[in-house]
């Protein structure tokens, strides 16, 4: 009986020194790292311009409210792709990163969550936006002119 069980033991460590279950000696492919020679460019992001500017007021709203508002508003500038739930889930997604930075309070109450924008935080990323938004449509307008 304890040599069975040694047996598998020694079987067991000879599998893990593979480094399948040890995160120190994990293998990456070379598909997962990224290039030296890539880079990522931020482009501005329509569904936290819209978060941001309807959180600026002073009401607090639940998320189901909250989305239509950002919803009908990203029609009036026609951003809105990708299909309503798609959009949900990621005005979900951009919601909670605002909530994680601070920008967002969520008060919780029952089984009800209300979001109000934190006054300062908000100016601070309206003026970050506003500044990525001029900077991505000179680097369009240059694009442009180059091109003719």
């Amino acid at each position: 009986m304890l040599g069975e069980a040694f047996t598998i033991s020694a079987a067991w460590l000879a599998f893990c020194r593979l480094g399948r279950y040890f995160p120190g000696s994990v293998r990456y492919s070379q598909m997962s790292k990224r290039s030296a020679i890539s880079f990522t460019r931020r482009a501005p992001d329509c569904i936290t311009e819209e978060l941001i500017a309807v959180l600026s007021s002073k009401a607090s709203f639940e998320f189901k409210p909250l989305f239509e508002v950002v919803l009908f508003n990203l029609r009036e500038r026609n951003a809105a792709s990708g299909g309503e739930e798609m959009l949900r889930l990621r005005a979900y997604e951009r919601l909670q990163g605002l909530v994680h930075q601070g920008a967002v309070n969520r008060t919780i109450t029952g089984a009800t969550k209300k979001y109000k924008g934190v006054p300062t935080r908000m100016i601070v990323l309206r003026a970050e936006m506003k500044a990525l938004r001029a900077a991505c449509n000179r680097r369009a307008r240059a694009r442009a002119a180059a091109a003719n």
